[in-house]
């Protein structure tokens, strides 16, 4: 489990569970490369749980913490109970957040919210400081009634 707290400013903490992995590159005397596959929930919504997978990268600056990793990453977000909106929700507010370089660099989870459609859609990107990257995926959850 891994600590992901946004700023100093933001109260919220959330945290992301290894869910598992696998290698995509062997290293002799280093850790892999690897893809990670990571859980969290919406902190202001019950009922939405998110999966992520990701690039790690391994070899020595990936043993030492000062590795950059790659900006591939998807998301996957569900209904997983009856959905209740906690508190006021913004369109474009961080819902996870994880470094992916020493200091630079951040994959972030975003949400809107799709009035019309009644739906929720969660956005994984990747920023850093001087320039970001295009790759990014979407996931959508419509707000439905929950049967037990």
């Amino acid at each position: 489990m891994c600590l992901t707290p946004f700023s100093p400013l933001t109260p919220i903490s959330l945290y992301a569970e290894e869910i598992g992995s696998v290698d995509t590159k062997f290293n002799l005397l280093s850790p892999n490369h690897k893809i990670i596959i990571e859980a969290f929930d919406d902190p202001k919504i019950d009922g939405v749980a998110c999966h992520i997978s990701r690039a790690k990268t391994g070899g020595i600056k990936g043993a030492v913490g000062v590795a950059e990793d790659t900006s591939d990453a998807s998301i996957a977000c569900r209904q997983i109970g009856p959905i209740k909106i906690k508190e006021k929700i913004e369109n474009g507010e961080k819902v996870f957040m994880e470094r992916t370089s020493f200091l630079f660099k951040k994959l972030q989870v975003v949400r809107f919210f799709d009035k019309k459609r009644n739906t929720l859609i969660y956005l994984i990107y990747s920023d850093k400081i001087v320039e970001g990257s295009p790759k990014n995926s979407i996931s959508t959850v419509p707000i439905m009634p929950w049967k037990d």
